[in-house]
């Protein structure tokens, strides 16, 4: 039994639904996260009711899943937020569901599905959409798709207080970066908004969102993913304007990171940091020094670690900095040794790998959101640290298309498992990440059969991309890379001389940079393509950044 809540708690597992069937109940599904504030309310305020404890004990099954855990558990059940309550058939169809309910609110939920389930039975139960309908509409890639996503853009864009979009607010990194490229205004604008209200000024990184279209009421929880992301997309606004304002941010961030985040028994970064007191958000820095620290979840995720590093890695190639160069380093050698075999890349640090023919740990086994990170870590990596990465890269590459390519677009994980795990689901950020990263590899290998593969993930959601809404920025960003690109810079010397740096430098954040490319380059050359556009062999980083003017124009 848990203390705080009362509730006996079953682990996520065909037991549990088990249990549910043989004493013909529904089962409640309480998804929460360890940063989130309300999941630890409705715990003190709700399950800790003694008779709503006791009729939660009573008339369900009760199951609880820590989101970042069993994110395909997430990805299926999520009622729009955290905590998320979601009754379910003992098979696993959800009857209803709701987000936060305080103790009036459970009761009269409670009453509702033991009514519910007394007079329909698992009749009343359902599949979401999202798993009914398992093909995505496909179409052609064309010059639309940019301009569709930078019209969405423009017309949500909050004038008054930057950013997009009404309430919640939240940063939107690939909106950022998507912006920076093709409406720089706007796109600098929302930078400024993002880290003038979400910056943490005394102890660096970036809170996780403000519920108000002003950037007011902030929720204080710092996320290893979103922040490692924001260090990217500052990182790309410096390369961009050269301006300390979007360096800073990054700087700060990666202090935040290497320090509070940076678990040093495995050499890795850590989930998240708690929210805290509000109140201590508030004290001038003398105070907040001697507030107490909030607690920081230790858990090691393969797939935010991953993010952190090429977060690290691309600020390093914009500015040196060697702190950010050790600790991405250090970060990068888990990732290669400790979590990843075989091309799979487990997705906690702690657990094996799991066996894909183990239903119970199915939703362990190979993540395509967590290959897809680590893919674009790797070639990042191969970029701008050293050319062994790549591969690493392929062999993640290829174990992800053996695996969990169907048709021609990914599912996030082996179709099987409890519950709805076994239903397929298709989510478009994770393709469109690791297309995106594909294209990447394409370039840095000389192998089109992967740029064939991003081509056609994208292509398999092409008939709805004039729906798509900003949050989903980076499908046009990997469109028009495929179709007008991206800019190559090729460098015939390793990584790290004096024009390899200059290369990676070049003011385009879409670009690939190709080191050690000595098949048709002399050392101490470099040369700039787009598309059918080569440039002559240039030698200085003079005449690299002429040539690359030349190209773009």
């Amino acid at each position: 039994m848990n203390d705080e809540t009362r509730v006996e708690w079953r682990e996520w597992g065909q037991a549990a639904f088990d249990e549910a069937a043989e004493a013909d109940v529904p089962a409640l599904l309480s998804l929460t996260a360890t940063w989130c504030d309300h999941c630890h309310e409705m715990d003190a305020e709700t399950y800790a009711e003694p008779r709503i404890a006791a009729n939660v004990n009573d008339s369900f099954v009760p199951i609880r899943v820590d989101v970042d855990r069993r994110p395909r558990v997430r990805d299926r059940y999520n009622m729009g937020g955290f905590p998320s309550t979601v009754f379910l058939a003992p098979d696993g169809r959800v009857l209803t569901g709701a987000g936060y309910l305080g103790p009036d609110g459970m009761r009269q939920v409670l009453d509702s599905v033991r009514t519910m389930w007394q007079t329909k039975g698992d009749g009343a139960a359902r599949v979401p959409r999202s798993l009914r309908e398992d093909d995505p509409p496909a179409g052609d890639l064309t010059p639309d798709v940019e301009a569709a996503m930078l019209g969405q853009l423009t017309e949500t864009y909050d004038e008054v207080a930057g950013g997009w979009g009404g309430e919640p607010k939240f940063p939107l990194p690939d909106a950022l970066e998507f912006a920076l490229k093709r409406d720089r205004e706007m796109a600098l604008r929302s930078f400024d908004a993002v880290s003038a209200n979400l910056l943490d000024e005394y102890d660096g990184g970036f809170y996780r969102f403000a519920t108000e279209r002003d950037w007011s009421g902030l929720h204080y929880e710092k996320l290893l993913d979103s922040n490692a992301a924001l260090v990217r997309a500052f990182a790309n606004a410096y390369l961009h304007t050269g301006a300390d304002e979007y360096r800073e941010p990054a700087e700060r961030t990666i202090e935040f990171l290497t320090t509070t985040l940076w678990n040093d028994d495995i050499d890795a970064f850590a989930n998240s940091q708690a929210p805290g007191e509000d109140a201590a958000h508030g004290l001038d820095a003398t105070d907040r020094a001697t507030a107490p620290e909030p607690s920081v979840d230790d858990g090691v995720f393969a797939g935010s670690n991953a993010l952190a590093i090429e977060g690290l890695l691309t600020y390093y190639g914009y500015t040196d900095d060697e702190r950010a160069r050790r600790y991405a380093e250090r970060a990068l050698e888990t990732l290669r040794t400790d979590l990843r075999s075989d091309g799979v890349v487990r997705h906690v640090h702690s657990q094996p790998v799991a066996d894909d023919d183990d239903p119970t740990d199915a939703e362990s086994a190979c993540l395509l959101a967590t290959q897809a990170r680590a893919l674009s870590a790797l070639t990042t990596a191969g970029s701008v640290l050293e050319t062994g990465a790549l591969a690493d890269a392929t062999t993640v590459a290829d174990a992800t298309i053996d695996r969990l390519r169907d048709g021609e677009s990914f599912l996030d994980g082996p179709a099987s498992g409890v519950g709805l795990l076994e239903r397929p689901l298709r989510p478009l950020d994770s393709n469109v990440a690791l297309a995106d990263a594909l294209v990447d590899l394409a370039v840095l290998t000389g192998e089109d059969r992967y740029r064939t593969v991003a081509r056609e993930t994208l292509e398999s959601f092409a008939g709805a991309s004039d729906r798509f809404g900003v949050q989903i920025a980076r499908y046009a960003t990997a469109v028009s890379r495929l179709l007008e690109g991206p800019l190559v810079i090729r460098v015939g010397d390793s990584p790290g001389s004096d024009l390899h740096r200059a290369a990676l430098r070049m003011a385009d954040h879409e670009k690939v940079v190709v080191p050690a490319a000595t098949d048709d380059l002399e050392s101490g050359t470099a040369r700039v393509e787009l598309n059918e556009r080569t440039s002559a062999a240039v030698e200085t980083p003079e005449q690299l950044s002429e040539r690359v003017r030349d190209v773009l124009d």
